[in-house]
């Protein structure tokens, strides 16, 4: 049987890699998507998206994104749940090694970031019932409501003051004695008055039946307490870029993330890597979503050797 060459390959079928597929195939690209499973990400464990532009009514994460890989098919990408284990990017054609070998011109990395291993009784539990990793996402649900925060860098600060906006109490559980961020933004967070910061404190576990109602925490030197929430946001570290089957490939930063031009193309021509592979810091649907389209039309660009977008190609 002669091997399938496909222009544009892609890795991981989450929101970044579901529209850089439909935008793909769409542009008459022979498009294929590995994904290990349609659970395995983030948006799919969401329970309400209320926010995605032309959706008006409220969805689950999985039906929006059930909905983004319909749409991918009927423009011709074709979907294979499998894991990929290997890749050879710099040859000619670059393969994927799963559960066979897969072959094309370009490739499109949209793994996303792995949860961090350790995680505290009642988290994994509770997701999406009041355990959330993004408060952009899911700050609004919980109006005037009191909420946790946890961790102690730049982006857990961050996050707890969009929380401010809902919220009517921030608990800030920082397991540090000082956050690793900016001076100017901890003391933004510090005079915030809806915030109250528990530093030197550990995060030991996440009550409710059902929904969350309280987490417990540790403050150093002292006893174990009990803080009535009904959310809790937890931005400790441990998201690591899933890139492991690159075996080091692409250039990186000392994070572990993927290095990518305005185009989103890595250090190797014709492999782009969008979502959270690359670390961005908006980690919303629809910007993955859009990333998806940079890279798509990006392949595009570079199988057809075009200095920009062919009009009329994507929509």
């Amino acid at each position: 049987m002669a091997e399938v060459l496909y222009d544009v390959m892609i890795v991981g079928g989450g929101p970044a890699g579901a529209a850089a597929a439909g935008y793909a195939a769409r542009a008459s690209l022979k498009t294929l998507v590995l994904d290990k499973s349609l659970m395995s990400g983030a948006l799919a464990l969401a329970r309400t998206v209320a926010n995605y532009p032309g959706v008006e009514e409220e969805i689950s994460g999985l039906e929006l994104l059930e909905r983004m890989r319909r749409q991918s098919q009927r423009f011709g990408a074709e979907f294979v749940q499998t894991q990929v284990l290997g890749a050879d990017l710099r040859g000619d054609p670059k393969k994927l090694f799963a559960d066979r070998t897969y072959a094309g011109k370009t490739v499109i990395i949209a793994t996303g970031a792995s949860e961090r291993k350790r995680k505290v009784p009642g988290e994994a539990e509770l997701l999406g019932k009041g355990v959330s990793y993004c408060a952009t996402c899911d700050g609004a649900f919980f109006k005037d409501e009191v909420v946790a925060a946890v961790g102690d860098n730049d982006h857990a600060l961050e996050e707890a003051l969009f929380l401010t906006k809902h919220a009517s109490r921030v608990h800030l559980v920082n397991p540090a004695r000082e956050f690793k961020a900016p001076r100017e933004l901890a003391a933004q967070v510090l005079g915030q008055a809806k915030v109250e910061v528990h530093a030197e404190t550990q995060f030991r576990a996440v009550e409710g039946d059902g929904a969350v109602a309280a987490i417990r925490v540790h403050p150093r030197g002292g006893q174990e307490a009990r803080l009535p929430v009904s959310g809790v946001f937890i931005f400790l570290q441990g998201n690591a870029p899933s890139t492991e089957f690159l075996q080091g490939a692409l250039e990186t930063r000392e994070s572990g993330c993927l290095v990518v031009d305005h185009n989103r193309m890595t250090s190797i021509p014709g492999v782009f890597a969008i979502g959270d592979v690359t670390c961005d810091q908006l980690k919303q649907a629809v910007v993955a979503a859009a990333e998806g389209a940079i890279a798509a039309m990006s392949a595009d660009r570079y199988l057809n050797k075009l200095a920009r977008a062919a009009p009329g190609r994507y929509y």
